[in-house]
């Protein structure tokens, strides 16, 4: 396949990092509001293989804020959804697919089981991000995560710097606490946004997979994040 479909991107990269970025491994988990939309830019960028992760369905509440959500796809695997998308946009596509929630050993097993020149770490969930984070900079792999989108609504205020060096995010507040403990204090980017977030915006569920809470979101701050983290990727690799 030319790269004629590209062509504005090589009209601003260049034909030798487009073929670059053809000749690049990417390392998706988490498909939902943030990672969706990294993943997307990052196959119109031109990145040439990818793996991507997820084991959750869609359903109606994720409407309001994720990509491979419409009311026709309500009950499918969010992989699946995402993946046909990319094939979609480049059908030259090299895509490997795993429909799963991945974690402990089993994470252990997806990093070391092929090259990628990045990952890309959009999980929601506080115990496999951990997990996902240590283990990719124990590899010595490039690594950029989201922290939360939550609770936003201020797009100008989303930043990516150094974990440690994030604020007024609880979840990266988390994410620090528990990396400290297995000896990472700094080392790991991330995307996260200065605004505080809405106190009102929480409730308690019981329902979500791996979720003790429940934040309120509006459509386009996860989708900036997910764009955050493509940049990050696309300028670093």
């Amino acid at each position: 396949m030319s790269y004629k479909w590209n062509s504005r991107t090589e009209l601003l990269l260049g034909s030798e990092r487009m073929e670059y970025l053809a000749g690049c491994h990417i390392l998706v988990v988490g498909l939902g509001g943030v990672g969706a939309y990294a993943a997307e830019q990052l196959c119109r960028a031109g990145i040439g293989r990818m793996t991507i992760i997820d084991g959750d369905f869609v359903n109606e509440s994720n409407l309001n804020r994720q990509l491979p959500s419409l009311h026709s796809t309500i009950g499918q695997a969010k992989a699946e959804v995402v993946g046909k998308r990319l094939l979609d946009i480049n059908p030259d596509l090299k895509l490997t697919l795993l429909n799963e929630f991945v974690k402990d050993e089993r994470m252990e097993e997806v990093l070391s089981a092929d090259k990628y020149d990045f990952v890309v770490d959009a999980i929601d969930s506080v115990s496999p991000k951990v997990f996902l984070l240590y283990h990719s900079y124990n590899l010595h792999l490039k690594i950029v995560s989201s922290m939360g989108a939550g609770g936003k609504t201020d797009p100008s205020q989303v930043r990516i710097a150094d974990l440690s060096k994030s604020s007024e995010c609880a979840l990266a507040k988390v994410i620090r606490k528990r990396l400290r403990r297995k000896g990472i204090n700094k080392g790991i980017p991330v995307v996260f946004s200065t605004e505080p977030a809405n106190p009102e915006a929480v409730i308690e569920t019981e329902n979500e997979q791996n979720k003790r809470t429940t934040v309120g979101t509006v459509s386009y701050m996860p989708a900036t994040f997910g764009c955050f983290l493509a940049s990050y990727v696309i300028r670093n690799i």
